[in-house]
């Protein structure tokens, strides 16, 4: 459905704004009414317009002081003016309309069908100008996202490639067993925190060149796979517990490695920013036919203000302040999984507690 726009109608005269705006008025057009100059100003605060259609005649000020000050004004110079006036068809009155601004003049009574017509093509110009607003904010946001990123890389992989270089450096020339076997673990860790930025950073152009990830679908057990996650997360949990709960039927139609990335972020997420000591909990229902539930758990709120973007890459904010080893992507990847699959995913944060949850539908189609 196609955005309403609104005209200016500007006229002392009560009878032509009734009947002007019958005549504009449409499904995708509001008529903006104004029976004074003064009246007109204050109307062009509030509305974005795409024409103005102005009576020349009018008291204090007419049509021409108006369109002056349009023009002279950075919200409304670009406005297309069209003069109305019941005036005698003199040049130098012509001249004027056009010298203050106007794109046309129309002498009345204006034929409602050549109105139209003027209208409609400013009417597409005005979608135009809208369209390539909307496409510049887009790519001006792109190019922001873009040098955000950078930053976050050379940033992010600089402190694992430090420790993977000094522990080499060390390494050269340590004979002590222990500590080698201590350095050894060091560049493990450095090196598996690099390629998961890495695959994160791959997973990004995929999504955005690629136009969303291709599923590998099968029939899989979630209760199989939370078990599996969950012990992985245990071995590097620093004393975290993570409880698994499964009612109902946890088998469905996914794409296993996917779930597998996307399950394995929202409990590092849940370990990184719940509170210290307190366990995080993922529970799996299914019993519901069609769809499956699931719900990682951490004790500890996140601030409201950081709600609207979080989901966004890069975006957010506090949160990564705890971050280890990630670029900030972690949840923006966790939702394009789950659409990926038709799902849905939504974080509850209240109470000094915090709930992502995710509606995974089963798909019932033939396993490929």
């Amino acid at each position: 459905m196609q955005q309403r726009v609104k005209y200016l109608l500007v006229d002392d005269n009560p009878q032509n704004l009734v009947s002007l705006s019958a005549l504009l008025a449409g499904e995708n057009v509001e008529v903006i009414t104004a029976g004074s100059g003064v009246e007109a100003l204050e109307q062009l605060l509030v509305h974005e317009v795409a024409v103005a259609l102005l009576d020349v005649q009018m008291p204090e000020m007419d049509g021409f002081q108006l369109a002056e000050l349009m023009r002279g004004t950075e919200r409304t110079r670009l406005i297309p003016i069209i003069f109305l006036t019941a005036g005698n068809h003199e040049e130098a009155r012509t001249f004027k309309g056009y010298e203050v601004g106007a794109v046309d003049i129309l002498y009345k009574p204006v034929n409602p069908f050549i109105l139209q017509s003027k209208l409609r093509t400013f009417l597409e110009l005005h979608r135009q100008r809208q369209q390539l607003a909307a496409e510049l904010a887009d790519r001006t946001e792109a190019l922001h996202l873009n040098e955000q990123f950078v930053a976050m890389v050379g940033h992010d992989l600089r402190s694992p490639l430090t420790a993977i270089l000094m522990s080499a450096s060390v390494l050269v020339r340590q004979p002590d067993t222990m500590q080698v076997a201590r350095l050894a673990d060091t560049i493990q860790q450095s090196g598996q925190r690099m390629a998961r930025m890495i695959e994160d950073i791959l997973d990004l152009a995929r999504l955005r060149l690629g136009g969303g990830f291709k599923l590998a679908l099968r029939q899989l057990d979630l209760h199989r796979l939370a078990e599996t996650l969950i012990e992985e997360q245990h071995a590097a949990a620093g004393g975290t517990t993570i409880t698994l709960k499964v009612e109902g039927d946890p088998v469905g139609v996914w794409d296993e490695g996917r779930l597998s990335q996307a399950l394995s972020n929202l409990l590092l997420n849940a370990r990184q920013h719940g509170q210290a000591g307190q366990p995080v909990s993922l529970e799996i229902d299914g019993r519901h036919a069609a769809s499956v539930r699931i719900e990682v758990q951490n004790q500890g709120a996140i601030p409201e203000a950081l709600l609207p973007d979080l989901f966004n890459p890069f975006k957010s904010g506090t949160l990564q302040h705890a971050r280890q080893g990630n670029l900030g992507l972690g949840l923006f990847i966790v939702q394009q999984v789950v659409k990926a699959h038709g799902g849905m995913v939504t974080v509850i944060s209240a109470a000094g507690r915090t709930c992502f949850r995710l509606e995974l539908p089963r798909r019932t189609r033939a396993v490929v």
